[in-house]
C-alpha cells in the first residue's frame, strides 16, 4: 500500500511540474514580450492614433482629444499633396531599385571574374559604405551635388565644359526637381548596393561551373552564358535582395530631408518626409493625420513585399523548415 502511494503521488507531482515543453516555452517569453513591447506596441499605438482629433503630444498628455474614426483617412485621399508624395515615393522605388539592380549585378561579376586580380581587396573596398554612419554618408553627398561652384559635381560638370571651349555656370542641382530627384537616387544606389553585392557574390560562387562547361561546349558566347546560365541561377537571391533595398527606399527619410527637405517646393517630398512635415513642422501640427500617412505607408509597403515574395516564390519551403 506504501509503495502504491508513493507512486501516485509521483504521478499527481509529475503532472504538476512543469514539461520541458513549458520549460523551453518560458525561456522564449522574454523575446516575445520585447518583440511586442518594442515592435508591435507602437505599431499599434500609431494605428490607434491614426483616428482620434490629436494634433500634438499635448492633447495626449492632457486628454483633450476625441475619437472621429476614419475622418484622418478620408480627408488624406483627397490630399494632393498626399498623392504627389506617393506617387514620387514608387517613382523613387523603382528607379533606385533598377539602378541597384544592374549597378550590383555588373559589380558583383567584376569581383568574382577569374582574370581579375586583387579581388579581396576590392571586395574590402566595396563594404566599406556599410560601416559608415548613415548621416555622415549623405552629408558627404549633399556636399558633392551641392548647388555651389566648388560642389565636386558642379566642378566635374565645369572643368568637363571649359575643356571643350564653353563657360558654364555652375548647375543648381537641388533647386531643379529632377536634377535634385537624380541625385537621390545616386545618393541611395550608394547606400545600398554594398549589400546587394554581398548576396549576388555569393550567389555567383553558387553557380554550378559544369553547367558553363557546357554551354560553351555548345558554343555559347559569355553574354548567352550570362542570360541563360548565371542570371536564371541567380535569380532568387537577387529578387529577395531586391525586395529588402527596395522597402528601405520606401523609407527613406534621411536623404530627401538633408538634401533640401523634399523640395523644390515640395516636389520630391518622399512619404515619410510629408508624414514628418505634418506631425512636427506644419504649423498646426497633426499627429493624427501623420499617423494616417505613416499606417497607410506601411501598408503599402506590406502589400508591396508580400506580393513580391508570392511573385518570387520566396517563401517556398519555409514551412518544411
Amino acid at each position: 500500500m506504501s509503495l502504491s502511494s508513493d507512486s501516485i503521488d509521483r504521478s499527481w507531482l509529475k503532472d504538476r511540474l512543469p514539461s520541458s515543453e513549458d520549460k523551453a516555452g518560458a525561456l522564449v517569453l522574454p523575446g516575445l514580450l520585447a518583440y511586442t513591447g518594442f515592435m508591435l506596441f507602437p505599431l499599434f499605438y500609431l494605428f490607434f492614433l491614426s483616428f482620434t482629433s490629436a494634433q500634438a503630444p499635448e492633447d495626449l498628455i492632457n486628454n483633450t482629444w476625441t475619437f472621429i474614426a476614419l475622418d484622418n483617412y478620408l480627408n488624406l485621399i483627397q490630399e494632393t499633396q498626399f498623392w504627389q508624395s506617393m506617387g514620387i515615393t514608387w517613382l523613387f522605388v523603382f528607379c533606385s531599385m533598377t539602378m541597384k539592380i544592374g549597378f550590383s549585378i555588373f559589380v558583383a561579376l567584376v569581383l568574382t571574374h577569374e582574370r581579375v586580380k586583387g579581388k579581396r581587396y576590392m571586395r574590402a573596398i566595396v563594404i566599406i559604405p556599410l560601416g559608415l554612419p548613415g548621416i555622415f554618408k549623405i552629408t558627404i553627398w549633399r556636399s558633392i551635388f551641392s548647388n555651389a561652384r566648388f560642389g565636386l559635381a558642379n566642378t566635374l560638370y565645369m572643368n568637363t565644359m571649359e575643356t571643350l571651349g564653353q563657360s558654364p555656370e555652375p548647375i543648381q542641382w537641388l533647386a531643379n526637381r529632377w536634377l535634385a530627384f537624380a541625385s537621390y537616387v545616386v545618393t541611395e544606389l550608394w547606400l545600398a548596393y554594398p549589400f546587394m553585392v554581398i548576396i549576388i557574390v555569393s550567389a555567383l560562387q553558387d553557380v554550378s561551373g559544369e553547367l558553363h562547361d557546357a554551354a560553351k561546349v555548345d558554343g555559347a558566347g559569355y553574354l548567352h552564358r550570362f542570360v541563360h546560365v548565371t542570371l536564371p541561377a541567380i535569380k532568387r537571391p537577387v529578387w529577395f535582395a531586391s525586395i529588402l533595398t527596395a522597402a528601405a527606399s520606401f523609407q527613406q527619410f534621411l536623404v530627401p530631408y538633408v538634401f533640401n527637405e523634399g523640395g523644390p517646393a515640395r516636389n520630391n517630398e518622399l512619404i515619410l518626409v510629408y508624414g514628418y512635415r505634418e506631425a512636427f513642422v506644419r504649423t498646426p501640427q497633426n499627429m493624427a493625420l501623420a499617423s494616417a500617412i505613416m499606417f497607410s505607408a506601411l501598408i503599402f509597403i506590406a502589400m508591396f513585399m508580400w506580393i513580391n515574395v508570392k511573385k518570387g516564390r520566396l517563401a517556398d519551403g519555409v514551412q518544411n523548415a
